[in-house]
């Protein structure tokens, strides 16, 4: 890589089993901050006192986000192939603020502003606070002079999905960041005596194949939720079924673990499974309709025997479309303030292989033997994030004169709400229904589109100001975010945001209601354009656009356009979203923003 830029007020920080010779010109900064932890726990010993990671979290995001190409990687077999983060020749700066011993918000706060102080460009915080109020989070506080600096923050949305209302990170300056879904099938082949193979899930680490062993059903086993009653179990391939009144798939595997049984095949439609890592006996999980399947060939065959495979990773061709929004990704609307769209977007945080502490326990094979790897799969709203921090880093070094409004704005405008089999997106924690704006923001990230929007929604400083000094806040409250002289002469909830978001009360009687948004629309490419408006009500609602054609004679020409909706309001939670897209005449732009109608507060 080239010389670290002179811009950088970084260093390397010298603590325990960390010297700053390990930096170097891709990690080029490491700080840790525990003064709050030690302050309000005077007695406590820190375990590694330095920025070496001792779990593996900081490690497998920063790779995510920034990793360079390392060829022949995999997690024991699966997802083989190059690792590769999403800006690999993007440079790396880490600040420890999570320690074992504990955690304090003041050490967070520290962290992202000494980043800020350093020169970083885009922050990437794969954590979250319980905190609700803007003024108490420390996130939202130093996220807030990181926006006034032109630093792009991604937070994770956080893993309290799928119910309504379980975002609490709703930041309106930073881009809050959901989980989805990606098109990589870890899989088993199971292949039944008579010559029928059905590929279903497996994680079984060991380089193993089970071959032509009996297969056995018994309906009074097969729930496998017992060891006593499994010890009557033959050996060979026993056939469990899950559903609401057994055990967790967990057990499952454990009380079939402790039996004769060699393998196992596990009949289950929780999809839950599918995100898991913990694996660690030979079996594959299929769905109830195959189950059906093995089931009466079991049933009816005087031998049956049965083969099974492992260590498959199949790419594009999975049981579910994908991506889907999974199930433990926070949902808005937002608590801190639901009147802009939060999750902002969609990125993969299922499954994603990244870099990871080789010297921690990643998963087992039986009861007794823990393994470790360079490189792991995780989950979660935390690796979610630094696909969006990564992205963010490219649009950064592509178009430097964008502020963090810009970067956020080409991203949400561009992101795609069709899976791979162009049907809506749909939502994993609510039975695959179609997801909405509340659950992916507006849509799955897509890197290519973002670096030629067309136009895009900017904001300023003083937007931010204005909104928080809408809030209803108190001097003090306002001041313990802003933390600088302010101006609250213009206060104002109508943020130019590429999405709109009206809210009702379900606990009013059901009327009709009318609101008007205000929207300013940047022209970024390359010269003269025309765009007209296309709009996808939501249900019950009527909108009017004005004017529905923008003509733009040169680039950062600007135009303000309206809004009006006039929409139905139920006495009952009743979420109905809709879109509004600028469509370039003679071009190849599309400018998508959603529209949600939502109540206000959770049931």
């Amino acid at each position: 890589m080239t010389q670290v830029p002179a811009r950088w007020k970084g260093t390397c920080q010298v603590g325990q089993d960390f010297n700053s010779s390990l930096c170097n010109k891709k990690l080029i900064g490491a700080r840790y901050f525990n003064q709050g932890v030690l302050a309000a726990n005077p007695d406590v010993i820190i375990s590694m006192n330095s920025t070496r990671d001792t779990f593996g979290h900081g490690t497998h995001v920063a790779s995510i986000a920034a990793g360079r190409s390392v060829e022949d990687v995999s997690f024991f077999g699966y997802a083989k192939g190059t690792a590769r983060g999403v800006a690999p020749l993007a440079r790396l700066a880490i600040y420890k603020v999570l320690w074992d011993e504990g955690s304090l918000e003041s050490d967070a706060l520290a962290g992202i502003d000494q980043a800020v102080a350093d020169g970083v460009d885009v922050l990437s915080i794969s954590l979250s606070y319980r905190t609700i109020d803007l003024y108490e989070n420390p996130i939202a506080i130093a996220a807030f002079g990181a926006m006034e600096k032109g630093i792009l923050v991604s937070v994770s949305a956080g893993n309290r999905g799928p119910n309504f209302a379980t975002l609490l990170e709703g930041i309106p300056w930073a881009v809050i960041v959901a989980s989805g879904t990606v098109d990589r099938w870890f899989a088993g082949v199971l292949t039944l005596g008579h010559g029928v193979t059905i590929t279903g899930w497996t994680m079984f680490l060991a380089r193993a194949t089970v071959r032509n062993l009996p297969l056995y059903y018994n309906k009074t086993l097969s729930a496998c939720d017992s060891a006593e009653l499994l010890a009557e179990a033959p050996s060979g391939i026993i056939i469990c079924v899950q559903n609401s009144e057994f055990p967790e798939f967990s057990d499952q595997i454990r009380y079939v673990s402790e039996s004769n049984a060699l393998a196992a095949v596990f009949i289950s439609d929780d999809t839950s499974i599918l995100r898991s890592t913990s694996f660690p006996y030979p079996g594959v999980v299929i769905t109830p309709k195959e189950g059906k399947t093995v089931i009466r060939y079991a049933s009816n065959s005087l031998a049956p025997t049965a083969s099974i495979s492992f260590q498959q990773t199949i790419i594009g061709k999975q049981p579910r479309p994908a991506p889907a929004v999974s199930a433990s990704s926070s949902r808005g609307p937002a608590r801190s303030y639901p009147g802009i769209l939060k999750p902002d977007i969609m990125a993969p945080g299922v499954l994603i292989l990244a870099a990871y502490n080789p010297y921690v326990s990643v998963a087992n094979i039986g009861s007794n033997i823990a393994l470790s790897s360079d490189y792991n799969l995780e989950s979660g709203t935390s690796m979610a994030c630094p696909h969006i921090s990564g992205v963010a880093a490219l649009l950064k070094a592509v178009h430097p004169e964008w502020s963090p409004a810009a970067i956020r704005s080409a991203m949400m405008t561009t992101a795609n709400t069709l899976d791979n089999t162009q049907k809506p997106i749909k939502d994993m924690g609510h039975d695959y229904d179609v997801a909405t704006p509340l659950d992916m923001g507006a849509g799955q990230v897509d890197p290519n589109r973002a670096l030629d929007p067309g136009l895009i929604y900017d904001a300023t400083p003083q937007d931010y100001v204005n909104l928080v000094c809408a809030l209803n806040y108190t001097r003090e409250q306002t001041q313990t975010i802003i933390r600088s002289s302010y101006n609250c002469s213009n206060p104002s909830t109508n943020l130019n945001y590429p999405a709109f978001v009206v809210l009702y009360d379900p606990l009013e009687e059901s009327t009709t209601k009318t609101q008007r948004f205000q929207r300013t629309v940047t022209n970024v490419g390359d010269g003269a354009a025309t765009y007209k408006v296309k709009v996808k009500r939501p249900k019950g609602s009527v909108i009017a656009v004005s004017p529905e054609k923008l003509v733009f004679r040169k680039k950062n020409e600007k135009h303000v356009f309206s809004l009006t909706i006039r929409y139905k309001t139920y006495k009952e939670y009743v979420i109905n979203h809709g879109s509004i897209t600028w469509v370039e005449e003679k071009g190849n732009h599309t400018v998508k923003s959603p529209i949600v109608v939502t109540p206000a507060e959770p049931s």
